[in-house]
């Protein structure tokens, strides 16, 4: 927040940091070599870097105060303004704080200790550099000169108020690092090895390792300048996967890696050779556990890699280092002043758009186009390495690093700013005792869950440095391998890491860590809205001979590979990783319980298969019925750990959507009775959970938000008799009609992605409008039918004649022709003969070709031209042996395309293998097996 943002605010804190910058002055005077110009540069920017930090601390006590005094008439200035004023400067004498301390009475003494932290790491910085100078001669290539600006707080603030502090002298800029840094030297040889020869090669800033310290080569960040260069980068980028797969390096987000040019430059490498602890039970069996633990052991771990924040106030967003892409990241609510200069100020929410970090090697980079980069980058690398072994020379590289001190990240720092604020909240200061106690018992949780460290001395010493503003540090040295805590003890067992990354790697499955890298990098481009670089497959004429042999045999051989894929448990469990869709974006993960693509629409596509095989119209695969056992037993487990979950912890309510949620799991279960098993009692113990849930809804769409609960709790008021059903359904309809937007007899619902509203199945008008009419159908409200009606309109509206299809929201001039987005969904939603005719005309002209999944590929296109040739709408000269004999050669000829890149297998119903297979079912004319497009089967 800038200075003029907050009303003259920072005055009231100028009684706090005028002495103590008083104090540095004096010190700073008694330096020698460091000139009277350059103490005063580093005290302006010590006041701004103090200033920065005690703002955050203080303004919620100052808000509420200035509200208080505002209530109560202490206030007398006859406007707003002059209440501010009179406040401001009641505020900025030394007795306004003494006097807080009856209802804080710990906030002067915490904010005295981060002060006078913060202030001896700035004169400790000064005198370092004043006695380096001449030693940065080796990092600029000429002498310094003088010293003419300086930044601290570059990161967070550390071991009593040191940060990482810019420099810029006339001779160049150069980093002080308050760490150890021998690591970074013998990173640096390690690299010189393995990228001797190479045109643009991956390294480390140049360092100089002094006791304790360091100073490092500052690197600019750069644009690659062409499409070879960006090719470079991102092949370097798998470079530094292989590496740091290698080191067992972590923490490699965005922030730690600068694009210079076609070279990421890693420029804090600390945290390497780093124990790991397994990963902790998840609650959801076995198989799950395994593929978390298998996840937890690839090139995941380092960070570099595509993922997604989960943590409370972080939710969605993607730090990694090759992820912070443009346009694929959430709004964060960060707390902000609103009001400032008046005396009705308040503390508020309020939606920021991350800035862009400095890792990324162009303005707009398309992971999509340069992801086979990464791919071959890591292969190159992984060979040379190997090849660097086996002639006996990687292991000596290695060993330099025993001795070296290196950071454990047993804490993502997300977990530490969330307890901070809490510490530095009103309440917290004005019972810090119990705010401590708090704060510990999480860390203990966290510990718990992350099989951390549990000792209640470790937590007492994090949260003491949570109080003063510092991030705790946990460290050890590669040979030795226990952990020394904030406040130096040791923990944990004594492990060799240097050996045992030596033996990971020699014993690595490198086609396991492959896979995981495509499917990381498929969610990333795919959160940008993406697909590879494909042509449009070429359509085989089509055949119409023995049609129901061969879709008998394609939908077999989808599920031997569903099989083959499969990860089981000892206790009878079973699950999948893949590239899936959850709240926050794509990410790659164990298999949630949804229908998307999760394991309870996996089991409805094994249900239905081994009804289809009883029936004669599916040929028999070998392990089925076991295969649905674990996968349900995975579901039902999965759903109860997060129920409980969100009960005992501040984890938000599941969505309640039809195909990612609450309402997508319900309609699963009661598919999954209809086709024999007893399971409506998992529907009843969701649906428990859905009026929490329907409060904390975050849209209005089908697939995620509110609409999506309407019909899946319809259907289970149908199966059970019980109203209390439709009256979640009704409320869920009621929210839809206060966030509608209807003008023009068009309705339209804002969202977070679009707020001006859009047409569409998934996220738009469509699935909104449909979900309301099966509402109207069921209570006979006329507001719901007349929603439906004027959604329906909007989808009308939102026809383009010009390009005979529905616009693409994500990408203006292009027509969507898929069932999230465009002619599908639009065409299946329909009770308007036109509107699906024209709707089918798109589908086949726009959507066929591309991939064949259900979402937005041939089998999604082809439940809709089936039904238009039902209802003799279809495009002309099309028939259904026809349209059978296309979408089958297709099959035949290509294999299945499912558009997550060859390379990555996806069981997902929607967007992978597993929506085909069901497709391939229904494509036989006595299968009554239920659409999956239409939630409920298609109940209106």
């Amino acid at each position: 927040m800038a200075h003029d943002e907050v009303g003259g605010l920072d005055r009231t804190l100028d009684w706090l940091i005028d002495p103590a910058l008083d104090r540095a002055a004096a010190h700073l005077a008694e330096v020698a070599d460091l000139g009277a110009a350059e103490a005063g540069v580093v005290l302006d920017a010590a006041r701004d870097a103090l200033l920065d930090t005690l703002r955050r601390k203080v303004l919620r006590v100052l808000v509420l105060e200035l509200n208080a005094a505002r209530v109560t008439g202490r206030l007398t200035a006859p406007d707003p303004a002059g209440r501010w004023a009179e406040f401001v400067a009641d505020a900025s004498r030394p007795a306004y704080w003494d006097g807080l301390t009856a209802h804080y009475p710990k906030l002067v003494t915490r904010l005295r200790a981060v002060v006078d932290n913060r202030v001896d790491a700035v004169v400790t910085t000064a005198r370092r550099f004043a006695a380096d100078r001449p030693l940065l001669h080796e990092l600029l290539g000429e002498e310094p000169g003088e010293l003419r600006e300086v930044g601290f707080g570059a990161g967070d603030s550390h071991r009593g108020g040191h940060t990482v502090a810019l420099l810029r002298c006339t001779g160049g800029t150069v980093v002080h690092k308050p760490r150890p840094m021998r690591v970074d030297l013998r990173l640096a040889e390690l690299l010189a090895a393995l990228t001797a020869g190479d045109e643009h090669p991956i390294r480390v800033p140049r360092a100089i390792a002094l006791d304790g310290y360091g100073w490092a080569e500052h690197v600019a960040h750069l644009h690659c300048a062409s499409d070879d260069e960006l090719d470079a980068f991102y092949r370097n980028l798998g470079h530094w996967l292989a590496v740091m797969r290698l080191v067992a390096g972590t923490d490699l987000h965005g922030e730690n890696i600068i694009a210079h040019g076609p070279v990421p430059v890693v420029v804090d490498c600390e945290s390497v050779f780093t124990p790991r602890p397994p990963h902790p039970p998840t609650g959801a069996g076995e198989a799950t556990d395994r593929v978390a633990e298998q996840l937890n052991g690839t090139v995941l771990r380092t960070g570099l890699l595509p993922g997604r924040g989960a943590g409370l106030g972080w939710r969605g967003v993607d730090g990694s280092a090759m992820g912070g892409l443009p346009g694929e990241q959430p709004s964060l609510g960060l707390p902000e002043l609103v009001g400032a200069g008046t005396d009705t100020a308040r503390m508020a929410i309020v939606p920021q758009r991350m800035a862009p970090t400095r890792n990324l090697p162009s303005p707009s980079p398309r992971l999509v186009r340069h992801w086979p980069r990464v791919v071959a980058g890591f292969d190159e690398m992984a060979a040379r390495i190997t090849r660097l072994d086996d002639a006996g020379g990687l292991a000596p590289l290695l060993a330099g690093f025993a001795d070296c001190v290196v950071r454990v990240i047993v804490r993502d720092t997300e977990s530490y700013t969330e307890l901070a604020r809490m510490l530095w909240h009103p309440t917290a200061l004005h019972d810090q005792d119990t705010a401590e106690l708090r704060a510990r018992a999480l860390l203990a949780r966290h510990s718990m869950n992350t099989r951390g460290p549990g000792d209640p001395d470790v937590h007492r010493a994090e949260v003491a440095d949570l109080l003063v503003g510092d991030i705790p540090v946990f460290t050890t040295t590669p040979a030795e391998g226990r952990l020394r805590t904030p406040g130096d003890q040791l923990c944990g067992p004594l492990v060799d890491q240097v050996e045992l990354a030596l033996r990971d790697w020699r014993t690595a499955d490198l086609g396991l860590e492959r896979r995981v890298t495509h499917a990381a990098l498929v969610s990333a481009y795919l959160n940008q809205g993406g697909e590879p670089d494909v042509e449009r497959m070429t359509a085989p004429e089509p055949d119409p001979a023995d049609l129901d042999r061969r879709r008998r045999a394609l939908a077999a051989g989808l599920l031997r590979e569903l099989a083959a894929e499969a990860v089981r448990g000892d206790d009878g469990t079973v699950t999948w990783f893949a590239p899936v869709l959850d709240r926050t974006g794509w990410q790659t993960t164990p298999l949630t319980p949804d229908l998307y693509g999760g394991t309870l629409g996996v089991a409805v596509l094994l249900a239905g298969y081994l009804r289809e095989v009883a029936a004669g119209r599916a040929d028999a695969v070998d392990g089925l019925d076991e295969l649905l056992d674990g996968t349900v037993r995975t579901a039902r487990l999965t759903q109860v750990w997060w129920a409980e979950q969100a009960e005992h912890t501040r984890r938000r309510p599941d969505p309640v959507g039809s195909y990612i949620g609450l309402g997508s799991q319900i309609r699963c279960w009661l598919d999954l009775d209809r086709l024999g098993l007893d399971t409506v009692g998992d529907a009843e113990f969701l649906a428990r959970q859905v009026p929490a849930a329907i409060a904390a809804s975050e849209g209005p769409d089908l697939l995620i938000g509110t609409a999506g609960a309407i019909v899946p709790v319809l259907a289970l008021a149908e199966r059970t008799g019980d109203p209390r059903h439709v009256d979640q359904a009704v409320a869920a309809g009621r929210r839809l009609l206060a966030d509608a937007v209807v003008e023009g007899g068009l309705a339209r619902w804002p969202a977070p992605n679009w707020p001006e509203g859009i047409s569409g199945f998934a996220h738009g008008s469509t699935g909104i409008g449909w979900a309301l009419g099966a509402l109207a159908d069921v209570t006979g409200e006329r507001s719901f039918a007349d929603l439906a009606r004027a959604a329906a309109a909007h989808d009308r509206a939102s026809y383009s004649e010009e390009h005979g299809g529905w616009p693409d929201p994500r990408a203006p001039g292009v027509v969507a022709a898929a069932w999230c987005h465009g002619a599908v969904g639009v065409g299946l939603a329909t009770d308007d003969p036109e509107v699906l005719r024209r709707a089918a005309a798109s589908g086949l002209r726009d959507g066929t070709g591309w991939t064949h999944t259900l979402c937005h590929g041939d089998l999604g296109t082809w439940e809709l031209l089936t039904r238009a040739l039902a209802e003799g709408v279809a495009p002309d000269g099309l028939t259904r042996e026809g349209l059978d004999a296309r979408v089958i050669g297709s099959l035949e000829a290509h294999g299945a395309v499912t558009g997550l890149a060859r390379e990555v297998f996806s069981p997902s119903v929607m967007s992978g293998t597993g929506g085909i297979a069901h497709q391939l079912l229904r494509m036989h004319p006595d299968c009554d097996l239920p659409s999956v497009l239409l939630p409920g089967g298609g109940r209106r």
